[in-house]
């Protein structure tokens, strides 16, 4: 039986082929035969009780060609009529995002959707680590001025980002004789209106930042980012280079602590972030490495997740 999976997305024009781990996601359902329907959060209806989007069907992906996807024109498509339906769109959240998330609500018991669209909802990456604080880095959340200069004296070396940015964007490592740490602290105020982090520092970055995916709450493989000389930052589309590495038995304690939980919201892809022996990120919007975990372990994870989902 031919399957129909819907993928809600970013524009296909602006994905990497070589890297994108949603594309890896659905070149393995292509390899299956099944119905591709792409879309955007921004095409998700409610229409006379129904969820629609305005969908393309994706027919076929070739990297040797240009345009390198052939799709159809936009259909539009009952989102109860598909087998299976994956959140796949990159962070921040806009309120467009967050619309989406609630018409999917409708019909999240009907449809299996990958991650389940309230609790991805409920679990910005920065934010849901914090039910777990015994194995993060101490971290405050807030925009009070005496707090985050108490934070700083406190740990000297600190980490400034905000709450919901992404891929390493607006991450700032400031020392305790950093001159420009006022200045920062006002450009956040002035263009965040939301809340913003600061973590210690961990030096243990000089190591990597490994990035472990769960599926159905389980590690089912892994990567290492270095930071290049000159960062802070491991994240690979700023320079970060991705190596081989295994499991360490301490990461995967943190595996276990949080599975459990991940299972029960309904959180079934996810890919976590670990500095040491800290959780620093729960990823659920759209967890990547995929391809890099292919490159360096061999292993196929969109087969695995595909796999454990039909």
């Amino acid at each position: 039986m031919t399957l129909n999976i819907g993928f809600q997305m970013d524009p296909l024009e602006g994905l990497s082929l070589e890297d994108d781990t949603t594309l890896a996601i659905i070149e393995e359902c292509l390899l299956r035969n099944y119905n591709i329907w792409h879309f955007l959060p921004k095409d998700v209806s409610y229409i006379n009780g129904e969820v629609i989007a305005s969908s393309k069907i994706i027919y076929e992906i070739n990297r040797d060609i240009q345009p390198s996807f052939k799709t159809s024109d936009l259909i539009s498509k009952n989102l109860k009529e598909l087998d299976l339906i994956f959140l796949r769109q990159d962070p921040p959240f806009d309120m467009s995002y967050i619309t989406s998330t609630f018409l999917l609500e409708y019909i999240e018991d009907e449809v299996q959707i990958i991650n389940k669209p309230s609790e991805v909802r409920n679990a910005p990456e920065k934010l849901f680590l914090n039910h777990w604080r015994d194995l993060t880095p101490e971290t405050i959340i807030t925009k009070n001025i005496s707090e985050i200069n108490c934070f700083r004296k406190k740990h000297k070396k600190i980490i400034l980002k905000p709450l919901y940015g992404n891929g390493g964007n607006g991450i700032f490592f400031i020392d305790e004789k950093d001159k420009n740490f006022n200045s920062l602290i006002e450009i956040f105020l002035d263009t965040h209106p939301e809340q913003f982090i600061l973590q210690e520092y961990l030096p243990n970055i000089k190591f990597g930042d490994k990035r472990i995916i769960l599926i159905n709450g389980k590690p089912e493989g892994a990567i290492n980012r270095i930071p290049s000389e000159d960062d802070i930052r491991a994240n690979l589309h700023v320079g970060g280079k991705a190596t081989k590495t295994v499991i360490s038995n301490e990461e995967m304690e943190i595996c276990e602590t949080i599975g459990p939980e991940l299972i029960q919201r309904g959180l079934i892809l996810v890919g976590i972030d670990i500095i040491g022996d800290k959780l620093t990120e729960i990823n659920v919007t759209s967890p990547t490495g995929f391809r890099e975990v292919l490159k360096y372990s061999d292993i196929n994870l969109a087969e695995k997740l595909i796999d454990g989902l039909i």
